[in-house]
């Protein structure tokens, strides 16, 4: 398939949400390639998820720079070394400083483990939790300059069940983040996803009427 987006993957540990990209970017006819996976962490997983994959990878370690303005001069220089159209955030623990979010806007995609606008930051499991939610889930969205902000893509819910405990709840959600994350990319990737008063519009979306009520009475 020609014409594929070129995209670039920031990653700090696991990278299971990586994978599902890799996945979804390896079927017949998706529209979007992996071009360049980058981790501020030595040791994160997901650089040996990208090696398995084939795919050019490179680890720029936050630690051995004096500031957040030349670390993120130097994944600038991979990203625009790759040629890469979009960038997407799989579990990359770090906050990119507003200069950065400007260059990239529009080309920079998020995932967080909540519905937002509800509990950004961290421990989002544990605070959703805390204040007794019945519906729980996570976002793509576009990344603005405010912690966990910016336009809203795509979002999966799941129910909080009563036993849940954190690992529980995460692992739940976690699931629905693999699938999201590849259908907002598929999204992108063909041009379908504009945003207009700082809102996205998905063209050629089918309706869903359909409700999640959480509890359920037998």
């Amino acid at each position: 398939m020609t014409d594929r987006l070129k995209v670039a993957v920031l990653v700090s540990g696991h990278g299971s949400n990586l994978q599902a990209l890799i996945d979804a970017c390896q079927k017949p006819g998706f529209p979007a390639q992996i071009v360049r996976v980058i981790s501020n962490v030595k040791g994160a997983f997901g650089i040996q998820r990208a090696l398995k994959a084939g795919i050019p990878h490179s680890v720029i370690d936050h630690l051995k720079f004096e500031n957040r303005t030349d670390f993120e001069a130097q994944i600038n220089d991979e990203l625009e070394s790759c040629s890469a159209e979009l960038v997407c955030l799989a579990g990359f623990m770090r906050l990119l400083t507003g200069s950065f979010v400007k260059k990239w806007r529009g080309r920079l995609v998020n995932i967080h483990p909540s519905l937002l606008p509800a509990f950004k930051g961290l421990d989002t499991h544990a605070r959703a939790l805390a204040a007794g939610v019945k519906i729980a889930g996570c976002t793509i969205h576009y990344v603005s300059q405010g912690m966990d902000a910016g336009p809203i893509i795509a979002q999966a819910a799941v129910p909080v069940m009563p036993n849940d405990s954190e690992d529980i709840l995460a692992a739940r959600i976690l699931q629905q983040e693999h699938i999201i994350f590849p259908l907002a990319l598929k999204m992108i990737a063909e041009r379908r996803v504009k945003i207009e008063d700082g809102r996205v519009h998905i063209d050629g979306i089918t309706p869903n009427n359909s409700v999640i009520i959480s509890p359920v009475l037998n």
